[in-house]
């Protein structure tokens, strides 16, 4: 009887133990709810991201994920509102290279460095293409038209302060062309301009292309990233074609100040396990997401080179005071 009782009692002790085991995995993340704000309309990029990375992410941490979409001052008004929140982990903002840009050319009464990065989750590969018609196969095609065209050439972006425009300027500098680099307001009034030849090229998103793809109405000619894109091993990068010119477009999150390092310790082991998972791999994947996934110093550093990076690049441009 003693020997039942002692077996019964190490059984309900395993059971227990379990329990308590399964709570503390349930219970890694501080809170059960978490706000994430982003600059973005619903439906925008940002808004997107956090969506989908929202349900993958909440059942990973046992934590319920609320997007929040603060518009206005170019995400100057949500930066605010992250910044004042509570450094405890209930409350991140969607990272894009636009909330450097925003503080270094508005001046915002709180910028980008008033939160605190703790991931970066991915990058979002810029390519440049052409109409399908056009006689352009490679950038040195491109390059070439302008360098034996002077005042003839064409080269689109977004507005006049977007990532987009500074490669293309870049590329011109360095390539020692003279292209006007035509602003638009979006990607859509940029792509008819493409597409009718008012411009050779314009830069943009895989994403936002697929419907031209598709229809075989573009050609893209290069990837402007550290390397080929997995959707697109056979279109080169601008590098391998001799044209030094990257676009670190990335997508991540920050917190306020002094954000809780369980928080981001629990965050990061969360956001590791769900960019392997297969599901959620597919769905970034064919969105033509590239997983970075860089922890919270990695993250700091990254952001810092990047601001550097795009305040210089002011400065050349003349977009800011020398």
């Amino acid at each position: 009887m003693t020997h039942l009782l002692r077996a019964a009692a190490f059984a309900l002790a395993a059971v227990l133990a379990t329990a308590a085991s399964a709570q503390a995995a349930q219970a890694a993340y501080p809170h059960s709810r978490v706000v994430l704000v982003t600059h973005s309309s619903p439906g925008g990029g940002s808004d997107v991201f956090l969506r989908e990375l929202a349900r993958h992410l909440g059942p990973a941490l046992g934590v319920n994920f609320a997007v929040e979409n603060v518009t206005g001052g170019s995400g100057a008004k949500a930066m605010a509102m992250v910044a004042r929140g509570k450094p405890d982990g209930s409350v991140f903002y969607a990272t894009t290279p636009t909330y450097i840009q925003t503080t270094l050319l508005s001046k915002p009464e709180v910028g980008y460095t008033a939160l605190e990065p703790v991931a970066i989750v991915f990058e979002d590969p810029e390519v440049v293409f052409t109409r399908a018609e056009a006689p352009f196969r490679t950038l040195a095609d491109v390059i070439e038209h302008a360098r034996r065209n002077p005042g003839k050439a064409r080269w689109g972006a977004a507005n006049p302060t977007s990532l987009e425009r500074i490669a293309l300027e870049r590329m011109s500098r360095r390539m020692q062309v003279k292209v006007p680099v035509v602003p638009h307001e979006g990607g859509g009034d940029m792509m008819i301009n493409v597409l009718n030849g008012t411009l050779d090229i314009g830069v943009g998103e895989v994403e936002e292309l697929k419907g031209q793809l598709q229809a075989g109405k573009v050609r893209i000619l290069a990837v402007l990233a550290d390397k080929r894109m997995a959707l697109l091993p056979q279109v080169p990068t601008a590098r391998e074609q001799g044209v030094d010119v990257v676009v670190r477009k990335f997508r991540g999150l920050a917190a306020p100040k002094g954000v809780s390092p369980a928080a981001v310790q629990a965050l990061e082991a969360g956001l590791r396990k769900v960019l392997a998972a297969p599901d959620y791999r597919k769905s970034y994947t064919e969105s033509s997401l590239v997983p970075l996934m860089l922890g919270h110093d990695e993250a700091v550093r990254f952001t810092g080179e990047v601001a550097a990076d795009i305040a210089r690049t002011f400065r050349e441009l003349g977009i800011t005071p020398r």
